[in-house]
């Protein structure tokens, strides 16, 4: 092995985040990004280079890139490169949870305008309407029940309780 190539990491960190990974593709996330993410969440320093995301995972660096894109973009991961290395690192957020989850108000915004067009559009007292209403009052709901829960956990985390 040259100093290039990536240690190997534990096996028990891969069958983790295979099944992990498996689980989050379930609940809605692309299949490379949610191999990546928890690939990078299982590994000893929360950080893997590209070379070691391929390597661990068995896949392309073209599949690593395109993953380690999106995760980027939605706030899971992180790129940087640490002073006099090569390679940039790619770094689960501390709060990686609360950074998703905590952004989500712009999305919320999205969808309540969409679906008050929504429910304009079909008619407010059509079934179709009724349909888009609930969905449009779930919705609500959520914008603002979230940023209130994601303010107890990190409280709750602050002061050492746990939430």
């Amino acid at each position: 092995m040259s100093t290039d190539d990536p240690a190997p990491l534990a096996e028990g960190a891969v069958r983790f985040a295979e099944k992990f990974g498996q689980m989050l593709t379930d609940a809605g996330m692309p299949r490379m990004p949610s191999r990546v993410f928890a690939m990078t969440l299982a590994s000893p320093e929360g950080h893997l280079t590209a070379a070691e995301l391929g390597a661990a995972l068995k896949i392309s660096p073209a599949a690593v890139s395109g993953a380690v894109r999106y995760l980027v973009q939605i706030g899971l991961l992180r790129r940087e490169r640490p002073a006099g290395e090569r390679r940039d690192q790619f770094v689960v957020h501390s709060d990686y949870w609360f950074e998703v989850y905590s952004h989500q108000d712009k999305l919320y915004r999205t969808l309540l305008k969409t679906l008050a067009e929504g429910i304009d559009a079909v008619g407010a007292g059509t079934r179709a309407g009724a349909r888009l209403q609930e969905t449009h009052d779930f919705f609500a709901f959520m914008a603002e029940e979230m940023p209130k829960l994601v303010e107890r956990w990190r409280a709750g985390r602050a002061s050492g309780a746990g939430a």
